[in-house]
């Protein structure tokens, strides 16, 4: 941090946050506040004058609690830049001045109790995302005794305790009689790997290998201590971390397999007994300690919904965000010119971090060493002429590719092709067709589906495939060998959110019996969330064909994932079925119903477009 602080060419904003992101690839406009820190960072030296004379105490919240600071401090030990912060909470309050005993102090005069914060704006090509993580409070699962019993702590509280620079220099100490304990015990996996609603689902990757660590430090310090950890797994996958399991081992340090159900604290001696099931003996066996320290996983940033929303970054199930190709493009956000580094993508260890910074870094450096950016052929054009300004393709483009638009003023939007990635859901919703797919027009679809329902209608099953996931889901079933009916016909789209409503009814009419739509599962957009929209279109459909008496059940709407190759056979097996079942009245009463609903729907547009011209002919005739 020191030398990227002394770096000539990078501009260090600390004690910042980004209040706003606009533009694309290539061209971002950044807007960043600079927070008031009340000290002025060129004029400080870290004398700590200040510090002395402060009369406020209050909570250290890097120290986890254990020590206090004043409402003057410095953050951290090798804080980058190394200077003073006056919280404003804290302050007996400088407005007017209550106390300014710091000011009076400070020889250099730094502190400025009416500084404001800033706002900078610059331009950037690239962003690189590196926000990190947070850590799992675990109140919640208070069945350890969290909040009840003083000397039960969590991994990151250990980590001051025992810290060099923490608040008793290293020597580590229990809370309620400062004393070195003598045994330790400690509990994994708390608050991951659960399914009761509480905790995350998810392993957190560097539990593990932080507790055996911890164990190793502690034997290193303390060689009589007693150490014994409680554990579902123990996941030591990386380089070299088995061999420090099997040392931690020798060292002396047990492992138990199973995790407590019941702990309890004696009031006199604070000592903390549980009941655990040693699931390798099949025992039932009760332990005391004088500590315990319960090793939490990892969550995302609180605050990370806030760059989610600037950049159109999508996010998995877990709440970490979603990169553009698990495997092509590890470090790739779906949103152009933008890359994930560290804990923003999954729970992940420093040695990966760093790794994964470097590709980052390598990533950005193609970018802006190119001068300009290629992109794919498959990008929405607008055709101005027929665009009112509704601004629907706006709200739904998960890019914000498409700006502008004012339907009172008739002003069309504006499309940035270099960020439009060409999912092609604003043509689907635009309802004046004044948005062009290219290479997935709405004549090209057209074409395809007269010419899938041209012979023997009745044989076919009209599908619409996503690239990214349910095409690819259907070529692993055919690689694969797996039998299924042959009777679907598939048209692919960049994605579901590119098909019409009117691809669909327009099938019906031809006399489909059956009419797929499959597309990624929620979590695995390619685009973001743009299937979420073709959930919103299909269900509108199912509610237009009750209503006109076409079975809805005949629309499908499926989510297959390319790795489901097993999924897109069954679904042909069930769709097959279905299809049988269909008879042709059924499909001749549809086609005559849409067919009906369809020319009643033209010679209403009609008239509507009519209408202005008449208007424009009678005021001419007035004059004459």
């Amino acid at each position: 941090m020191m030398d990227v602080g002394r770096h000539p060419r990078i501009n260090l904003l600390t004690y910042s946050e980004i209040d706003n992101i606009s533009g694309y690839i290539g061209n971002f406009h950044v807007t960043v506040r600079k927070k008031a820190r009340f000290v002025d960072e060129a004029e400080c030296n870290a004398c700590g004058e200040c510090e002395k004379v402060c009369p406020v105490v209050a909570v250290d919240e890097f120290q986890q609690g254990f020590s206090s600071r004043k409402a003057i401090y410095m953050p951290f030990p090798q804080a980058v830049p190394s200077v003073y912060i006056l919280n404003e909470r804290d302050c007996l309050g400088h407005n007017p001045i209550a106390c300014g005993k710091c000011s009076d102090v400070c020889e250099k005069q730094c502190i400025d109790f009416d500084m404001k914060d800033q706002l900078i704006e610059f331009d950037v090509g690239a962003v690189i995302v590196a926000t990190g993580m947070d850590v799992y409070d675990p109140t919640e699962m208070d069945e350890y005794g969290y909040t009840r019993y003083e000397n039960v702590i969590t991994s990151m509280e250990f980590e001051r305790l025992i810290s060099a620079g923490g608040p008793t220099t290293g020597h580590f100490i229990r809370p309620t009689d400062r004393e070195t304990p003598k045994h330790i015990g400690f509990i994994q996996c708390v608050g991951s790997r659960t399914q009761n609603g509480k905790g995350n689902p998810y392993c957190s990757n560097i539990c593990c290998m932080n507790t055996i660590k911890d164990s190793l430090l502690l034997k290193d310090h303390y060689p009589d201590t007693e150490i014994k950890v409680f554990y579902i797994d123990i996941r030591a996958f990386g380089k070299g971390f088995e061999d420090l399991f099997q040392r931690s081992k020798q060292a002396g340090v047990q492992y138990i397999r199973g995790v407590p159900g019941e702990v309890f604290e004696d009031p006199a001696t604070k000592n903390i007994t549980m009941t655990v099931e040693n699931t390798a003996t099949g025992a039932i066996e009760d332990h005391e300690f004088e500590m315990v320290v319960l090793s939490t996983g990892v969550i995302p940033r609180n605050d990370s919904e806030v760059i989610r929303s600037l950049l159109s970054l999508s996010r998995t199930e877990d709440g970490f965000f979603m990169e553009s190709h698990p495997k092509l493009k590890p470090v790739d956000a779906p949103t152009g010119g933008v890359y994930f580094a560290g804990c923003v993508e999954s729970p992940t260890d420093v040695k990966d971090s760093v790794t994964q910074a470097s590709a980052a870094a390598a990533r950005t450096e193609i970018l802006l060493n190119a001068g300009q950016i290629s992109v794919e052929a498959i990008t929405s054009e607008l055709v101005p002429d027929t665009c009112t300004g509704c601004g629907i393709c706006v709200r739904v483009c998960p890019f914000n590719a498409i700006t502008g638009g004012d339907a009172k003023a008739k002003l069309p939007v504006e499309i940035v092709e270099a960020a439009c990635k060409g999912c092609g859901t604003c043509a689907a919703e635009c309802n004046f067709d004044a948005i062009l797919m290219k290479h997935f027009e709405d004549a090209q679809i057209m074409a395809q589906i007269d010419a899938i329902l041209d012979k023997d209608p009745m044989e076919k099953i009209v599908t619409f495939a996503c690239n990214w996931c349910s095409y690819a889901g259907a070529d692993l079933a055919g690689l694969s060998r797996m039998q299924y009916p042959t009777t679907q016909r598939i048209i692919k789209t960049m994605c579901s959110g590119r098909v019409d409503a009117n691809f669909v009814l327009h099938a019906f009419e031809q006399g489909a019996p059956i009419v797929l739509v499959s597309g990624c599962h929620f979590v695995d957009c390619h685009y973001i969330d743009a299937n979420r929209w073709t959930q919103k279109r299909v269900e509108k459909l199912w509610d237009d064909l009750e209503k006109l008496g076409i079975r809805p059940e005949r629309l499908q709407l499926e989510w297959i994932s390319a790795a489901e190759g097993q999924k897109w056979a069954r679904t042909m097996k069930e769709l097959e079925e279905m299809r049988q079942q269909v008879t042709e009245e059924e499909v001749d009463h549809t086609k005559q119903v849409l067919k009906e609903a369809r020319l009643k729907a033209e010679a209403k547009k009609k008239a509507k477009e009519s209408k202005p011209k008449a208007a424009e002919k009678a005021p001419a005739a007035a004059v004459a």
